[in-house]
């Protein structure tokens, strides 16, 4: 028998690693197919990668997911996958899926709240959002507030307007936890930032003139100068008198059209039968609203009026006021 034939093994067998090497490098750049466009898998945190495979098998990758699943494994990286919510696209190969998921290049979804909006308005929000689960749909505010761990506080104002990103299937808590903790954190800042001699003892006083800055003005120039006569009327202990606290303790009672009888009808939010600031915060301010809350325009104008532009007339005196009510609000010159 000829000595050579082990060579002859050995160098058989060496050429069919090369080949498989091969056949394994060109099924990896090789685009897999769909059952669909666009084929959608959420990993939640814990899932092992044999699942992960299957799950995308399932999902319509047309390949078979043992297949995935030692491509996984044999590339080390199986252990780095990410949880979230991903999407494979038509063309997508097994090492461009794995890479995906090693650098957690997931599909996220927004929602986005706006500055000036309620509470209520914002929970409208979360419960249209999309992929977005739901959890709080049967909890009063007082519970919401107590499930981010924020029991005892008011959940008016307390969330700070922005857009918010997330992945498919998260609890709407998670929005909710993140809204606050930015609002708490903004807060934190611009109450450090304050002011000296302002009439506000605390930061929960500063986020509710804030609100009520926000409602009253959407003019970026405006908002120092509108801070600025709450503040004066604060130290003088003169009412507030803004609409928009009464508006907002009207609640669903308000039909849009505020009157004498709504201005005359007490409730703990209006400004025009009790002196200082609501109890609570009546909208969800922004950072400029926050900022002029706490560092206002110096002025010692005592009122002011829409102008009808956006902007508004300020005015040191009653009289003066009254002349611009008439040339603003009710078209006399």
């Amino acid at each position: 028998m000829s000595r050579r034939w082990p060579w002859a093994v050995l160098a058989a067998l060496l050429l069919a690693v090369v080949a498989a090497a091969s056949t394994v490098a060109w099924w990896l750049d090789r685009p897999m197919p769909l059952s669909q466009p666009v084929v959608e898998v959420s990993i939640e945190p814990g899932t092992p990668p044999r699942a992960i495979a299957q799950a995308w098998v399932d999902a319509g990758v047309a390949v078979p997911a043992r297949l995935l699943y030692e491509w996984f494994r044999w590339s080390g990286d199986a252990r780095r996958i990410r949880a979230g919510s991903y999407e494979a696209h038509a063309g997508v190969t097994p090492r461009a899926l794995l890479a995906k998921m090693v650098r957690g290049d997931e599909v996220l979804e927004e929602v986005r709240l706006i500055e000036g909006w309620t509470f209520r308005q914002f929970r409208d929000a979360l419960a249209a959002a999309p992929h977005l689960r739901a959890t709080v749909s049967g909890m009063t505010d007082t519970q919401v507030m107590a499930a981010i761990g924020a029991g005892g506080r008011p959940a008016e104002g307390w969330f700070f307007p922005d857009t918010y990103r997330y992945s498919r299937g998260v609890s709407d808590l998670t929005v909710l936890k993140r809204a606050h903790a930015a609002m708490q954190r903004r807060l934190d800042a611009a109450w450090a930032e304050r002011a000296a001699g302002l009439p506000l003892k605390t930061p929960d006083e500063a986020l509710i003139l804030a609100s009520i800055v926000e409602k009253e003005t959407g003019a970026e120039a405006d908002r120092g100068l509108v801070a600025g006569v709450f503040v004066n009327r604060l130290r003088m202990g003169m009412r507030l008198q803004t609409d928009p606290t009464v508006i907002y303790g009207l609640g669903e009672a308000f039909d849009g059209n505020l009157t004498r009888r709504h201005l005359e009808t007490d409730t703990p939010y209006n400004t025009y039968t009790r002196a200082g600031l609501p109890p609570t915060p009546i909208a969800m301010p922004g950072q400029a609203s926050l900022r002029a809350a706490v560092r206002p325009q110096p002025t010692k104008a005592l009122y002011f009026v829409a102008r009808g532009d956006g902007g508004s007339v300020f005015s040191e005196t009653l009289d003066a006021h009254n002349r611009a009510v008439n040339r603003y609000q009710r078209g006399q010159r």
